[in-house]
């Protein structure tokens, strides 16, 4: 996963934040958090759902039974900062509640069908997190 990961991080610095293959035309970004338990920094490419000037991003770990590493960095470390384009961006995240979780994680999986997949897979409810500028 590491080399993959790496390799999409690669393209999308190197094409102002676009990669091509199953994220081309996706809206993407790179989540940078620290680790829970290494305090070291970690890099992520993810996708994201623009709300107002903030980002939802969805734990969905391709409908694992477990959430992403990512999703517990920013529950111990919630600063983080993520690279969206050619912009950097510093933002706090917070874990949605269902109320506010249900219109957002509907609307991506309208968009992405492939998260309505995701969910069929696990009997766990995918986090959403906002991540908010600072």
């Amino acid at each position: 996963m590491s080399d993959w990961n790496d390799n999409i991080i690669a393209e999308f610095r190197a094409n102002q934040g676009r990669v091509g293959g199953q994220f081309e035309g996706a809206p993407l970004l790179l989540l940078h958090s620290t680790g829970a338990k290494s305090g070291q920094e970690r890099v992520n490419p993810v996708m994201y759902q623009a709300v107002g000037d903030d980002f939802a991003v969805f734990a969905s770990k391709a409908g694992a039974d477990t959430n992403p590493d990512w999703y517990h960095n920013l529950k111990a470390h919630p600063e983080a900062r993520v690279e969206v384009g050619t912009e950097t961006i510093d933002v706090t995240a917070r874990v949605l509640d269902a109320e506010e979780r249900e219109p957002i994680w509907e609307a991506q999986k309208a968009q992405y069908p492939g998260f309505a997949d995701y969910e069929t897979k696990t009997d766990r409810v995918i986090p959403v997190v906002m991540l908010t500028r600072r």
